[in-house]
């Protein structure tokens, strides 16, 4: 059996770009084919595809190629493509053999929030979820979902839009109050999460090569996923300040520790501007951490953070 071919969904992103090295640099002989709403870069032969337009879709390569489908495009658009697919176009799914698909934890650490907006983020991301995967089984394809925390880091011309804002702020403020007690973090480069999408690839595509059973592969049909290492905010930001160069003006930011009682005291006047944003200066102090490492399901050594290079 041919190995099957990659169709990689949100190619213009850190983690698309990720996988898009992963797998060209792989010894399988990966055929792969890029997908993106965004104009192509110069040197990059992504595909037109817009989730919010699924008449238009063409799959590239041959129909008749077996094909897993690699999504880090926004699930919560990608389950009802895949369904108008399956409705209004099944013909161009015919090779499909299996999908992964990047969701985010914050469909479980936000589920019991404070405020509307964060609760119906989660609401969103579970609902896509649960489509995304009974529509795989009427396809009779594996579905794995992926919810990975806090991700990070630059791949090529793309960056996070996580720490890199913590790090942005360091440049122009001389201190940064912090609370003195912070929760745990968990954080993942682009590159980790990466890595496990294309091992998960992998294990679909050997499945398809020992045998002709049409029943789907067994993975999970969720994985909860982290960095390698858990840490505490503060000790997430000394770390991000350490890896950078010695004159970058983020390291001369002065962390202000200060007892969390009068850090939220301080803080308390942001609820009645935006009860968002003071929630999410809240969970600083939760534990947001003991999601499942990216380091086991690779089988490899544990990296230190930061993984480089940061955005």
């Amino acid at each position: 059996m041919r190995t099957p071919a990659l169709h990689l969904f949100g190619a213009s992103t850190p983690t698309g770009q990720a996988f898009r090295q992963l797998a060209t640099a792989s010894t399988k002989g990966w055929a792969l084919h890029g997908y993106s709403r965004r104009l192509p870069n110069p040197g990059t032969t992504n595909h037109p595809a817009d989730f919010n337009d699924p008449e238009s879709f063409q799959p590239a390569g041959s129909l008749l190629q077996p094909g897993l489908w690699i999504s880090f495009g926004p699930i919560w658009l990608l389950a009802p493509f895949l369904e108008q697919l399956v409705t209004h176009h099944p013909e161009r799914l015919s090779g499909l053999n299996g999908l992964i698909a990047c969701s985010s934890s914050s469909a479980l650490t936000k589920r019991f929030a404070a405020n509307r907006f964060d609760r119906e983020l989660a609401a969103r991301l579970t609902g896509a979820e649960d489509q995304l995967l009974s529509t795989c089984r009427r396809l009779q394809v594996t579905c794995c979902i992926l919810r990975p925390t806090l991700i990070y880091g630059q791949v090529g011309p793309y960056g996070d839009h996580n720490l890199s804002r913590i790090l942005q702020l360091m440049r122009r403020l001389p201190l940064l109050p912090l609370p003195a007690d912070t929760g745990l973090r968990q954080p993942i480069h682009a590159l980790q999460l990466a890595s496990v999408a294309l091992a998960l690839a992998g294990q679909l595509a050997r499945s398809g090569e020992d045998g002709v059973s049409s029943e789907p592969t067994a993975l999970p049909e969720r994985i909860d996923l982290g960095g390698d290492k858990s840490l505490s905010y503060t000790a997430m930001i000394k770390a991000l300040q350490m890896a950078l160069p010695p004159g970058d003006p983020a390291r001369h930011c002065r962390l202000l520790l200060i007892p969390n009682r009068l850090f939220f005291a301080l803080v308390a006047p942001l609820l009645l501007r935006s009860p968002k944003a003071f929630e999410a200066v809240l969970r600083m102090g939760a534990d947001l951490a003991g999601f499942t490492p990216s380091h086991q399901l690779l089988g490899q050594p544990a990296k230190p953070f930061p993984v480089l290079p940061l955005a």
